[in-house]
This record gives C-alpha cells, structure tokens and sequence, in this order.
C-alpha cells in the first residue's frame, strides 16, 4: 500500500461512521455532488473536478514543457510565488520537501514585501496564482512587481508566469498584456487545488518530478474505493475521537510544512455552521499550544495517537479525501467559505470609510511600546491579559499582521499564552490566516478567544493602482477581521505595536508571568 496508518485506539470498524464513509467512498470517486445535502449542492457540483487530478493533470505536461523552455530562454533562476491560501501553501509543501528555494509572499505586510523584493531582478522570476485575479493580497503584489521591473529597465512580461482559472478577468487581461499564462481546472476550489495548475506549474518550475508527485497520487486514489480504505479510515479514526483540536506534527518526517497545508484544508472546509475541527500545526511533540487534541504525525513516534506515512503526493489527495468525508456526518459543504469572503468584504468597506487612508485610532491603554485596543477592562498590561484568561476559552487563536520572517520572535508567544491559558492555541501571520483558521475562527466551533496583534510600519509602500498604500490594507484586513468577531460577541485583544521588536518582548515577558 501506498499509505500507511498505525494508530493507538484502533479503529472500532463495527461502528456506523466507518460504514457509512465507506459507503460514501465510491460516490465521491465518482464526484457525486448529492454527498453533502441539497444546500451544498449548487457548489459541490462545480468543485470536484480535484478528485480526478491525479491523473487529469497530466495534461498539463506540454504546458510545462512550454513553461520550461520559457524559463531558460529568459535565463529566470529565482522564484517568488504571490499567491494567498491554497495557491501559496501546496507550492511552500513541495518547495520544502524536495529542498526548493521559493519565497512565497502571501502578505501584505511592507516589510515582508520588502525582504522579498531582491535588488538585482535579472534573473527573478514571479509566480501570480490566483483563480480570478482579483484576491487583494495578490493583485497588489502584482502590480508592485511589475512596478518594480519597469523602473529597472526590464520588461515585466518576461518575468512573470500567471496561473488562473480559463477566460477569467486576470486570464482575458494577461493575454492581452502579452504575459506568460497557464490556465488550471476552473472546477476545481483552491484549497483543494494543490494538484492542479496552481500546484504542479511552481513545482515544475522549481525543478520537481511532477510527474512522480501525481503518479504517487494516483496509486493512493485506487485504494480509497477499496474495503480497507484508508481514506475511510482515517476520517473514521479523527471522528471517532470526539475532539474539536487536531495537532499536526511534522518536524523531522519527509514531509516538513505539511502541517501547514492541511491546517487550511480541515480549517476552511468544516469550521462553518458552528462545527467543524481546529487543526494546530504544532512545532515539537510535548507542545503545549495542541491542548486536549488528537495527535497526528507523520515519522514514527510513540506520542503521536495516530502516524500517517505516504510519499507527498498521496497525502495530499488522502488529506483532501479525509476532509471531504469528514464533512459528510457533519453536514457541511466542504467547497464553500462564507466568512473568508465576509473578512474581504469588511475589510474593503473599511478601506473606503477611510477614504483610503489610516485614521488615527484611541486605545483603551498604551505605554511608549505598544497600546491595547478592546472591550475588556483592565488598568495595566497584566490585568487586560488577566481579564482575558479568566474568560476560560475553548481554545486561543494568536494573530499576527506583522512581517513573516522578521518578526518571527511573536511565534513564541502562542506557547506563553497555552501554558497560561491551558488550552489548545493556534498562531497565523495575517492575513494568511484569514485563508484557512480565519474561517473556523468565525464560522466553527464558537467558543474562542482572540489575540491580535498589529504594528507600524518603519516604511510604508503604495500599491500602483490604487489610493490606499500596502500598509493601510494590512491594518484593514486585520480591523475588517476584528469587526467580524467582534459582531459575534468573541472575546478580542489586540496590541499594536508602536516599537514592533521592544513591544513583542513586552508582550511575550506579560505572558510569561502568568504561565
């Protein structure tokens, strides 16, 4: 077998819940959209075209042949993907697995565009995936680049490779622009779409066997249908459990990042209609931050309750099948995201109310490093984060609109805030985040608390195209986002960093008193 699942409590295979995904395997090998009710039917019918990847992106082949011939013609050896959710986690997993060098910049944070900026752009190459083209993050980034390419002499069009769904506005627009495009399955949703375009195309360009990934992939997919499915089992295991948290580990197994990957996946795809898993990608095996969870692994270890051992591109398509599945008992659509869309919408309208530019907010406490905004009450920087453990919280999301790979100092905190708090404590850079927790956050399982944290810009940077600068986007995504639990009553701190490195310490050290 392709796969591999070695488990503590075995699975109970007299039980219903095995039988019945059994059951269900074969319908959804052959993309029955009637799997998940009548109300998830109008998007599951245009959403499964991924169960077919495996082998449909074969055809993909002559376009990287193109692609590739493309690359070298234009003599292009650094990669910098601009893509949010699915189209930037599938690439970051392969990069790292087969030991790629690829900067993925799913931010709007100026200081992390920035660093992703090289001086010398000769030989750099940008990856735009996007469906439609018109997600915020990504266009911005678009436009800074082609910006930053006209102003250093170099034409755009031979830097660029764009991945979009057929006849989409970003697709008819970069046509008729003149830039390199590949089109992907436009029945295909992103987060499920690593194997398609928007995964194999960066893969391809990076120098991956593709074709060894989908072939993987392929052999794994036979065994879904087949009686000891472990697709089937899987799901069954994880439901059989009754346990809202799922931590990931995957430090030190052939697959490092994959946590992240899946996190999005279970994320966006069950935490809707009040239910739903939280998955935590957790970075050793004692980490406090899982909290009462399942413990899943994939290298050999005692401690984990279950270890799944597959080459990457069959967990891959076994991940997307275990989701799937588990959102069948609950009674959920898999395909849609209403509070990610809900999050951009927010944000946007804040953009406009401002009239595109950031007004000057009052906290409720501020010394010279940081100020608080919230609706608790406290007097000092202890009794606010005091006031906030005491609201006993099913689990503690920390989010961070800061700068991912320079101000990484802030992931310490979520293990200061889990030892306090003793319960299960997710951290996501924002607004990545908003692409996969954020939708459990505001549609699951409605028993969270919130730690946002934002900060100044030392340098700010305008969008082309636009009146409002990268800058002011960030804090309306993260405000538009706040705006959204705070209009379902979640508990919500957030610190803003005037000094982002003194204010982080400061932070971090509050915390620590009370773990």
């Amino acid at each position: 077998m392709t796969i591999s699942i070695s488990t503590k409590n075995p699975l109970d295979y007299t039980k219903n819940i095995f039988s019945e995904l059994l059951a269900a395997a074969p319908k959804l090998a052959q993309k029955d959209f009637t799997l998940w009710g009548k109300e998830a039917e109008a998007e599951s019918s245009i959403r499964l075209n991924w169960v077919d990847l495996p082998t449909q992106s074969l055809e993909l082949l002559p376009e990287i042949s193109r692609m590739q011939k493309w690359i070298a013609e234009n003599h292009l050896t650094d990669f910098i993907l601009a893509g949010m959710g699915g189209s930037s986690l599938g690439p970051e997993v392969l990069a790292k697995t087969f030991g790629k060098k690829l900067v993925v910049l799913d931010s709007t944070d100026p200081a992390q565009i920035l660093a992703a900026t090289p001086q010398d752009l000769t030989h750099v190459a940008i990856i735009v995936g996007s469906k439609s083209g018109s997600t915020a993050e990504t266009a911005s980034q678009k436009a800074y680049f082609t910006r930053c390419f006209e102003e250093a002499g170099i034409d755009p069009r031979k830097h660029f490779i764009i991945i979009t769904d057929p006849s989409s506005p970003f697709d008819i627009a970069s046509r008729a622009d003149g830039y390199f495009v590949i089109n992907a399955d436009p029945n295909v949703g992103g987060r499920f779409s690593v194997l398609s375009a928007f995964g194999i195309i960066p893969a391809a360009a990076l120098g991956i066997d593709v074709e060894a990934l989908l072939k993987d992939a392929s052999q794994a997919a036979q065994e879904f249908t087949q009686p000891n499915s472990p697709a089937a089992q899987l799901a069954a295991l994880i439901l059989q459990t009754h346990k809202q948290n799922i931590s990931f580990f995957d430090s030190g197994s052939s697959v490092p990042g994959l946590s992240d990957w899946i996190e999005q996946l279970i994320a966006e795809s069950t935490g809707k209609a009040g239910k739903g898993f939280l998955p935590i990608a957790i970075e050793s095996i004692d980490a406090p931050v899982a909290g009462d969870s399942l413990r899943i692994g994939f290298s050999h270890d005692d401690s984990m309750d279950i270890v799944v051992n597959a080459p990457l591109g069959a967990h891959f398509i076994l991940w997307e099948w275990v989701t799937s599945l588990l959102a069948i008992p609950l009674e959920i659509n898999p395909f849609d995201q209403p509070n990610v869309q809900d999050a951009k919408t927010r944000a946007l309208a804040l953009l406009k109310d401002w009239n595109n530019s950031l007004p000057t907010f009052t906290p409720v406490w501020e010394n010279e490093n940081l100020q608080i905004f919230s609706s608790l009450h406290g007097d000092s920087l202890e009794t606010y984060i005091e006031n906030f453990l005491a609201l006993s919280p099913g689990y503690i999301a920390v989010m961070a609109y800061l700068a991912r790979g320079i101000d990484d100092e802030i992931t310490a905190l979520r293990g200061f805030v889990a030892q306090a708090s003793g319960v299960g404590t997710s951290f996501g850079w924002g607004p990545r985040f908003l692409h996969s927790t954020g939708q459990f956050h505001k549609g699951g399982v409605p028993n969270g608390a919130f730690i946002q944290i934002t900060g100044e810009s030392a340098r700010d940077l305008e969008i082309p195209g636009q009146a409002f600068t990268f800058h002011t986007l960030l804090m309306a995504q993260a405000l538009g986002d706040g705006e959204a639990l705070g209009e379902k009553k979640f508990p919500l701190l957030r610190f803003h960093l005037k000094n982002r490195e003194a204010g982080i310490q400061e932070i971090i050290g509050a915390f620590k008193s009370f773990s």
